[in-house]
């Protein structure tokens, strides 16, 4: 399985790209998601992007599109204690089991039929909010600046730190083994990403999204 991006929530994203700017990484190009209340600003690397996600319109996340997804309850974390990570896997048949109980979440700005598949976690919301876009085949390269003043390349570990772990939890069992992704209890959600095996014996801490940079 293959990591597509992750996002984060922020209550104070400008802060959180102001600290990953600092740290010597390129940023991608911004968009709005529209009818679903969100903007993003977004890093991208060889072989991922991370999108620091926030809300600009309450009305649209909170509606009965994005309702069944309980995004807004994500973009609420610091009041609901809910996870502000999300994990988007790349499209490929192995991660059809994952997804087999996923509900499908057409948004506006994707073709009529091309759904977002959409794990919630509705019963233990210090899970990522895991989801897969539909499109399937090999990623197409990206024009997006890849090249970065810390030297930053390739992810190659994500952990999550989840307030609420049970050893049982389907969407960790189904992801059990692969080296790319490992999740553990902590006294609170937490996200730590390795770039390059930490080969620089580096780690900066981004406090405004809660993430841990080890490169």
């Amino acid at each position: 399985m293959e990591i597509d991006h992750l996002f984060i929530f922020s209550d104070s994203p400008q802060e959180a790209a102001e600290q990953m700017l600092a740290l010597g990484l390129t940023e991608g190009s911004s968009r709005v998601h529209p009818g679903q209340g969100t903007t993003n600003r977004k890093f991208y690397f060889e072989n991922f992007f991370l999108e620091i996600l926030w809300v600009h319109d309450e009305a649209e996340i909170s509606g009965p599109l994005l309702q069944p997804t309980r995004l807004w309850e994500r973009a609420r974390y610091a009041t609901t204690g809910a996870s502000p990570y999300g994990l988007c896997l790349v499209n490929t048949p192995d991660t059809d089991p994952v997804f087999a109980a996923a509900l499908a979440y057409q948004p506006l700005y994707f073709p009529a039929g091309l759904p977002i598949e959409v794990l919630p976690h509705a019963h233990n919301p210090s899970l990522p909010w895991t989801f897969r876009l539909p499109f399937k085949g090999p990623k197409a390269a990206t024009t997006e600046p890849t090249q970065h003043r810390a030297g930053l390349r390739r992810l190659t570990h994500v952990s999550f730190g989840l307030r609420q772990y049970a050893d049982d939890e389907a969407l960790l069992q189904q992801l059990a083994g692969q080296p790319q992704l490992s999740f553990r209890p902590a006294a609170e959600n937490r996200l730590t990403l390795t770039f390059d095996e930490h080969q620089q014996g580096q780690t900066v801490h981004i406090g405004a999204l809660n993430l841990a940079i080890a490169y």
